[in-house]
């Protein structure tokens, strides 16, 4: 049925008879009854307006009182894309609110004329027509605009023609939106009740995730979606999985941001422009490149009431996110908060359970438990090897028929342990098992309930020769170290030969020290001081040979080599500079007087073995180049120098260090010079000021030095001392040259210097 009754137009009248204006409309009503969708009839309401009235190009647009946007759809290809406007913006904005249509005939001659949509499409706007889109009610639900008339200009003739047709169209329109309203309802009801069904079926928290994060962004429509968890251990909001995110982990206080703003109310927030509120923290866009524009937040409770952590919705298609939106939202995390809990729960046990076990069967010593009827109910692996036994040979057996003949006593333990529920340690007692005898610290402990007895534990901890040989050599090394001479055998303790580096070290002035200490405190400090000076040995892989009083002896290459054993040496040295003045500070901050000390390093040849009577014997090293390492920490007082390094040691360096030569020596007892070098990487700059031009300006002097060219000599040192003047053996070589200047040398001088004392 037509309207002409209803609305009565007589321009139109002169322009067109009622007869074919009724057919038209008919026409209206049928095209669009026949519509699939609300899509293809806003097309074919289109195609009507432009070909009865002569445009270039029509649009309908129907009104979201959600958004508050005016939106149509065009066909793309196969697909259907949606164009949305503000509804206050453009001529079609001005048309929806004033409710009023207007003919535009110079459409860039308007003010409310939009030209930026004309630079995006490449299309040019001439003149506009564009009406009201009316319901029978009078109620305006959007407006249709018709572009450029083919012939002539757009007159009040072909406005009351669209406001007819329009007007006509509007009943089919607003059925067909109502359909695909309902439809779009259903079919999101059954895809929450698809998620729920899936969540609920969920026990694994990482894919139980997945399916929340990809459901609330689909239902939503929205951009990105990511569910935070509290975790109340320290007190913070995170998340492993979040849609968009990636590979990119969030962790923040559970009190700050948006997300901690609605955990700690318990409040839902729903914020249509993200940076204009105070709480949002622009730092996660920069993080992930992503742009927020609006948000969507709420609590996520469990069934006692507690929040356990909340939902976040980023960036809703088309506009900002409504209360039907969060409504929804809120239904959906109830639902999940259940499945949410168990699976964490789920997660938590099995997390626990992998745990435990990895800790039982990393440990080395055996654990073996027993129910209540006595069978063997779990063995780790190390119970296994120590028992020389397959796990078929020992899980779901007797105690009694495993624990048999010699081993008996362990069931008689069991049966005492099982009366007085009291546990029981046997030390260094003996199992026999695959024809070997073994000693063990044995222990039985009662495993019980509040409610009943549920059977016992045995732990077994092997002490047998591997073990205590295994404990001495931990004295000496790394108990890693000593992990991996175990495994070469026990003959390597019966001597060898092979290249080690060396290392003494001295602290200085010790007398005074004891002295002012006493002996209590002597002793306190020795034991602080040995403590880190050894660890700095052991992180390089170093082997603590002896104490001598206040002197470390330590060996790098034996009884294990490795390829840069001098470079380990040197590095354990640089370290134990470094961590002593540390030690210096914190001494110094108690009003506690700093210690110093020298270290000597020498690679060479040494022999190495467990050296003593059959009282006692212990494990070092022998060797002209252990005595040479000695003379090196004894010459650093010469020097005034912290580390010296012998000839061999650089020769053998494979990385880069501060080294300076310092001297060729004849040591003590010896008759061949060995060139001396100090070792200086662990200066600062306030130790050893202007380092690189004053190790030049050295260099420079002991060469002159070594030629006998003494003034060049004295000019060059006394370079390096208004560089540092804190350089002990620049001072020392103005006054050997200033010495030997006065008095010079007999015969051929080749700059070796005879060192008189140890």
């Amino acid at each position: 049925m037509n309207q002409l009754s209803v609305r009565e137009r007589p321009a139109l009248a002169k322009k067109m008879s009622k007869a074919r204006l009724a057919e038209l409309l008919l026409n209206v009503s049928n095209r669009l009854a026949i519509s699939k969708d609300l899509g293809d009839a806003l097309a074919t309401l289109a195609d009507l307006a432009v070909k009865n009235i002569g445009a270039e190009r029509a649009s309908i647009f129907l009104n979201d009182p959600a958004t508050g946007e005016l939106y149509s759809r065009v066909a793309d290809g196969k697909f259907m894309r949606e164009i949305r406007v503000l509804n206050t913006s453009g001529i079609a904005g001005h048309v929806y609110a004033s409710k009023q249509g207007v003919i535009i005939q110079d459409a860039y001659a308007d003010p409310r004329f939009n030209r930026a949509i004309d630079q995006q499409t490449g299309f040019t706007t001439r003149s506009i027509l564009c009406a009201p889109l009316r319901t029978l009610r009078g109620e305006v639900i959007g407006v249709s605009q018709l572009l450029n008339k083919a012939e002539g200009e757009f007159g009040e003739h072909d406005l009351e023609l669209l406001e007819a047709v329009i007007e006509q169209a509007a009943i089919a329109l607003e059925n067909l939106r109502t359909i695909e309203n309902i439809e779009k309802s259903r079919k999101q009801e059954l895809a929450f009740l698809s998620v729920v069904s899936e969540i609920s079926s969920e026990l694994k928290l990482g894919p139980l995730l997945q399916k929340i994060m990809g459901a609330i962004t689909r239902m939503l429509d929205a951009e990105r979606s990511t569910l935070f968890i509290n975790d109340d251990k320290t007190n913070e909001l995170h998340t492993e999985v979040g849609q968009g995110l990636g590979s990119t982990k969030i962790r923040l206080p559970n009190h700050l941001g948006i997300a901690g703003a609605v955990f700690t109310s318990g409040q839902s927030v729903n914020i249509p422009y993200a940076y204009a509120d105070l709480r949002f923290n622009p730092a996660f866009d920069r993080k992930t490149g992503f742009f927020t524009r609006s948000i969507l937040c709420v609590p996520v409770v469990n069934k006692d009431g507690k929040v356990i952590g909340v939902t976040q919705v980023l960036n809703k298609r088309g506009g900002s996110f409504n209360e039907e939106d969060e409504a929804r939202l809120k239904a959906f995390t109830s639902q999940i908060s259940i499945g949410l809990e168990n699976a964490k729960l789920f997660d938590d046990v099995q997390r626990i359970k992998n745990y435990n076990e990895s800790i039982l069967e990393s440990m080395s010593n055996g654990v073996v438990t027993l129910n209540g009827e006595r069978k063997i109910v779990t063995c780790n692996a190390a119970g296994l090897r120590i028992m020389r036994s397959k796990a078929d040979e020992v899980l779901n057996r007797p105690a009694n028929e495993f624990f048999e003949g010699p081993n008996a006593w362990v069931v008689e333990k069991i049966d005492e342990v099982a009366k007085t529920q009291e546990g029981d340690v046997l030390m260094d007692a003996e199992l026999h098992f695959g024809g070997e005898k073994l000693s063990v610290n044995f222990s039985v402990l009662p495993l019980a309930s509040a409610e009943t007895q549920l059977g016992s534990m045995l732990m077994i901890e092997d002490i047998s020769n591997e073990k205590r040989m295994k404990s001495t050599m931990s004295r000496y090394m790394d108990p890693s170290i000593a992990d991996k001479l175990l495994q070469a055998g026990e003959e390597i303790l019966g001597g060898q030969a092979s290249v080690a580096t060396i290392l003494f070290s001295d602290v200085r002035s010790f007398t005074t020290l004891t002295e002012e200490l006493g002996p209590q405190g002597t002793v306190s400090l020795l034991n602080e001081y040995f403590t880190i000076m050894v660890d700095c040995i052991q992180d390089q892989g170093g082997m603590l040979d002896k104490f001598i009083g206040d002197a470390i002896m330590a060996v790098f290459g034996t009884p294990l080599t490795h390829e840069d054993d001098e470079d380990r040496g040197v590095r354990a040295a640089i370290s134990m500079m470094r961590e002593l003045a540390v030690f210096n500070k914190v001494r110094q901050s108690h009003g506690q007087r700093p210690i110093d000390m020298g270290i000597g390093l020498n690679t060479d040849s040494v022999v190495s073995g467990n050296i003593g009577s059959p009282k006692r014997m212990d494990y070092t090293v022998i060797g002209d180049g252990v005595n040479l390492a000695a003379r090196l920490e004894s010459a650093c007082k010469q020097y005034g120098a912290h580390i010296l390094v012998s000839e061999f040691t650089v020769a053998k360096l494979k990385g880069t260090y501060r080294l300076r030569e310092v001297d060729r020596v004849v040591v003590k007892g010896k008759t061949k010079p060995v060139e001396v070098f100090e070792l200086l990487d662990y200066h600062t700059d306030e130790t050893f000021p202007n380092m690189m031009n004053a190790l030049n300006a050295f260099s420079f002097g002991v060469r002159a030095y070594r030629e006998g060219k003494w003034d060049q000599a004295l000019k060059a040192f006394h370079e390096v001392l208004s560089l540092h003047p804190k350089d002990a053996a620049a001072r020392m070589y103005v006054e050997r040259c200033e010495l030997l200047k006065s008095d010079p040398p007999e015969g051929d001088w080749d700059g070796v210097w005879v060192m008189k004392s140890k």
